[in-house]
């Protein structure tokens, strides 16, 4: 083969070579791109969450885009961040964080719309792009709900319940009562037993908790998918109650019968527990004293969430028949340690002395929702009553019932002790709205229930 031959076809293989590379970095996979948000509603004020992952870390450029229709709009550019928020997550990956709103969306209306996110990465040492689009449907909403009180004449007394009244649109909203920062979720009012209700139709049971303020703004509202909410003022009044201070003695004897008994049975004492020395009584006692009773108190607030969306109880709530009241609630008690004070809580529900080991009846209908060991309570049933209603028994030296029991009032559902945090054989009873507990004298007294319930319940079904 002659040398012009050779060079020849050195050149054919090199052009080969060069056409094949290309065509191959046509093939090349384009960045990953991941959507976080919005996830299917864009409302009046949004946020777009998206991020972008690249091998080596070179992206060309990026841009989101809304399409609805003919309708193009600019969400995002690489080029043009404007006031986005670009992350380096990691060497490979970006993340972007873009909040726009209506003036970001000129042309857009109500309804489907989708977002084109596109990615794009140089190939071949940036004579070729690879590029990936993601799409992602959407549906633009940016009316707000509409809210209408129904309801009237609400008494709140400070550490008691009550119930509103009222209508609501669109249907699938969440809403509810806010006092404050404390949310209290509604329900469809048919759960109530209100005859004739329709979807906008619901009902709330609130409260004005023992450590909020008289005043505490009370207010209806109601948030759509899209993040669109409306509120809305209803009269009420709230009326000022007098918790007792009460001194509470603690002993080493004492200590040392409940903190032991305690951490045998919950993996949370023992972990409080954990590194703290065996003669250390007061710090173990404040540790389960405290930093316990929050932990079980979290526990009460997901707990509330297992409640069924209508009620379960009828009538008034029966007390632990022929006992004592020996605590009250919202007792403020400060406990003594050899005349010296090691700590402070609040009492949040009644202690309630009989005999000992005394049958422990439901207070009305319901379904157990936990029949076990917790904290501070030692062993304890919670009945859930609906709508955000709970009752709890605790101290008990046995438990009668099991998880998802439907029970009766007047029902055995197990016997009174001292487990737990008790220093003699009696029930601690509390009532839990939406795991906030509140006083139980509301609950037992049918005059309340009469006129801050079952009168509304009664008006509402003659609309």
């Amino acid at each position: 083969m002659s040398l012009f031959s050779k060079v020849l076809l050195v050149v054919v293989l090199a052009a080969f070579s060069v056409v094949g590379a290309y065509r191959w970095a046509g093939r090349a996979l384009g960045p990953t791109v991941e959507v976080n948000n919005p996830e299917r509603y864009v409302g009046r004020t949004s946020v777009l969450d998206f991020s972008v992952e690249t091998p080596g870390g070179t992206i060309a450029g990026v841009e989101a885009v809304l399409e609805q229709g003919d309708t193009r709009i600019s969400l995002f550019s690489l080029a043009a961040p404007r006031e986005a928020r670009v992350e380096q997550e990691t060497h490979e990956r970006i993340r972007i964080v873009q909040t726009f709103d209506l003036n970001d969306l000129p042309g857009a209306t109500e309804g489907p719309a989708r977002l084109i996110v596109t990615a794009v990465r140089p190939v071949l040492y940036g004579l070729r792009q690879a590029s990936t689009s993601r799409t992602h449907s959407l549906e633009l909403r940016f009316e707000p709900p509409r809210l209408t009180v129904l309801s009237t004449q609400h008494y709140v007394n400070h550490g008691g319940a009550e119930m509103i009244v009222y209508r609501v649109t669109p249907n699938d909203v969440e809403s509810g009562v806010i006092v404050d920062n404390q949310i209290y979720p509604g329900f469809p009012a048919e759960g109530a037993g209100i005859t004739g209700a329709d979807e906008a139709m619901h009902v709330a049971f609130f409260a004005l908790l023992h450590d909020q303020e008289l005043d505490a703004p009370m207010q209806v509202f109601a948030r759509d998918p899209a993040g669109n909410e409306a509120r809305a003022d209803f009269s009420h009044r709230t009326f000022p109650k007098v918790f007792r201070r009460r001194q509470i003695t603690v002993g080493n004897n004492f200590i040392q019968r409940v903190v032991p008994a305690i951490a045998e049975q919950s993996d949370a004492a023992r972990v409080l527990l954990e590194g703290i020395p065996k003669d250390d009584l007061v710090t173990q006692y404040v540790r389960i004293n405290a930093d316990l009773r929050q932990e079980n108190a979290i526990y009460l607030l997901a707990l509330a969430k297992q409640t069924q969306p209508r009620l379960l109880w009828q009538g008034s709530f029966r007390q632990l028949g022929n006992s004592q009241v020996e605590s009250s609630f919202a007792d403020h008690r400060t406990y003594l340690y050899n005349g010296q004070a090691i700590d402070q809580q609040v009492h949040l529900g009644f202690d309630l002395a009989a005999t000992a080991n005394v049958a422990i009846l439901a207070s009305n209908h319901g379904v157990v929702v936990h029949a076990d060991f917790l904290g501070i309570y030692g062993n304890c049933v919670v009945i859930d009553h609906g709508m955000g209603l709970q009752s709890l028994y605790a101290h008990l030296s046995s438990i009668g019932v099991q998880v998802g029991d439907a029970v009766q009032q007047g029902q055995e559902i197990g016997r009174s002790g001292r487990t737990g945090l008790a220093g003699g054989d009696h029930l601690h009873f509390t009532t839990l709205l939406h795991g906030h507990p509140v006083t139980p004298i509301e609950w037992w007294d049918p005059h309340w229930i009469g006129d801050r319930i079952t009168r509304k319940i009664a008006r509402a079904s003659a609309r």
